[in-house]
């Protein structure tokens, strides 16, 4: 079968496909930096601007020139396509939120094997240490090994050509693959960092980010930088989506249908609030939200009020007093509705993932070495530079925090969260050389590595 990638240039270009024909061992012969721009090309505001940034980048070209670096990133190609069947078989072990128990205890045992000194703490988080030699920052790498299928869905991979099909073959077993295959390739190439890094299976993402949440509030201090494996490849995401699950109840006595005129009905009420709530208009120039209303249920005869009703809010957006003050505007439409049909209400909430802040409040974010780095790396190996003050990954758990936070793709794909889940091999392999690049620049290469 074929199938439709997205358009993303950056990965199409003839340079970016003469890079996946070449051995990475002649491609470090050809780093060339690109031109510098005449004066006239760049406004002077932009011109400071990047002159900032780049002072603050980790990564530097030369850096994949150093042996060790170029001899890890030459096994993770020379490996790719093994690298692929463990994607494919951790993708068949199913790990729905809270039964995440067989691929963890997989993925540990591929990390005791490199020499990590690794836990699995009480929520199912795996957690593999590779310790620095010291005096360098903490570099935490974490990808959620639970999806969102039930034990009983067929996790079968098939493969038509360059393409894996199956529920969790993109979202997020690629990531997991794509992080063992960097642990491996430091170990084979004896590759020593100052900091330590930290390789993380997380549990729970699929529920509100759980596991990186219980992690990082039961180690205060111990990250000092983290980086998601999640989302499609071409984007660096630093800020993080504010994400309130909300169920809301109406209830009232009941009564059979003959009895039901003029009473109290939550049904009424119900279809009242939802109506109010899409009357509202979300206010321009704060970053913006969304919501919708994705579940009713109640009832259980036809011929009857019934006793109990709800829907339930998905309500989004980057800004936290926005998210706050729109689900403060919610309730109070639900509460109107109940009180002008009679009947009572409740509010359940299911979840509450934090906001991290808008493009303007994370300015600072932006400018972070983090960013700037990952930048750099997606630049050098033509992945696209799509960084976005948002997010939906692990990476929310740092950011709401005020640990610096990004995510970075783990491949090209689509259909996530569905059966037709898709993901496309060959982009998995730029994204697993990134996350290399990401580990021997913030984590500090030891041992005299070039120096941006």
């Amino acid at each position: 079968m074929t199938s439709s990638l997205p358009s993303f240039p950056c990965l199409r270009t003839a340079g970016a496909l003469a890079r996946r024909a070449l051995p990475f061992s002649l491609l470090v012969g050809l780093v060339v930096l690109p031109p510098t721009p005449l004066e006239a090309q760049v406004p002077a505001a932009d011109a400071a601007r990047e002159a900032v940034r780049a002072t603050a980048s980790r990564f530097a070209p030369a850096l994949v020139q150093h042996p060790q670096v170029a001899e890890a990133m030459a096994w993770i190609e020379a490996n790719f396509e093994a690298q692929v069947e463990e994607w494919i078989l951790i993708t068949e072990i199913p790990a729905p939120s809270e039964h995440e128990e067989a691929r963890g205890a997989y993925v540990a045992e591929q990390m005791r094997a490199l020499g990590l000194e690794v836990s699995v703490d009480s929520i199912g988080n795996v957690v593999g240490v590779r310790p620095g030699r010291g005096g360098g920052p903490t570099l935490v790498f974490a990808a959620h090994i639970d999806t969102v299928h039930p034990l009983d869905v067929d996790v079968t991979v098939r493969r038509d050509g360059d393409i894996l099909r199956a529920p969790g073959i993109f979202d997020n077993s690629a990531s997991v693959a794509n992080m063992l295959a960097v642990a491996r390739a430091m170990d084979h190439a004896g590759i020593e960092t100052a900091g330590d890094v930290i390789f993380m299976g997380t549990a729970q993402e699929e529920l509100g980010l759980r596991g990186m949440s219980y992690w990082l509030d039961q180690n205060p201090g111990r990250a000092d930088m983290l980086v998601a494996l999640d989302g499609g490849l071409g984007s660096i995401n630093y800020g993080a989506l504010g994400i309130y699950w909300t169920r809301y109840h109406f209830l009232g006595d009941g009564a059979h249908t003959n009895q039901s005129a003029g009473r109290p009905h939550p049904v009424r009420a119900l279809a009242d609030a939802v109506d109010r709530i899409y009357e509202l208009r979300i206010p321009e120039g704060q970053g913006g939200a969304v919501y919708n209303v994705g579940m009713l249920d109640g009832g259980s005869i036809f011929n009857a009020i019934p006793e109990r009703v709800s829907f339930t809010m998905d309500l989004r957006s980057v800004n936290p007093v926005l998210l706050d003050s729109l689900h403060a505007e919610i309730e109070a439409r639900v509460a109107t509705a109940a009180e002008a049909h009679g009947v009572r209400w409740e509010m359940e909430p299911v979840n509450r993932i934090e906001a991290g802040g808008t493009e303007a409040q994370l300015a600072d974010r932006r400018e972070h070495p983090l960013v700037v780095t990952a930048e750099g790396v997606y630049g050098f190996l033509e992945l696209g530079n799509r960084t976005v003050a948002s997010g939906s990954t692990d990476a929310n758990a740092g950011v709401v925090r005020g640990i610096p936070s990004i995510s970075v793709g783990r491949s090209l794909g689509g259909d996530q969260h569905t059966l037709s889940e898709w993901s496309d091999v060959p982009s998995a392999l730029p994204a697993t050389q990134a996350v290399l690049l990401l580990a021997v620049s913030l984590a500090e290469l030891a041992g005299g590595a070039p120096v941006p």
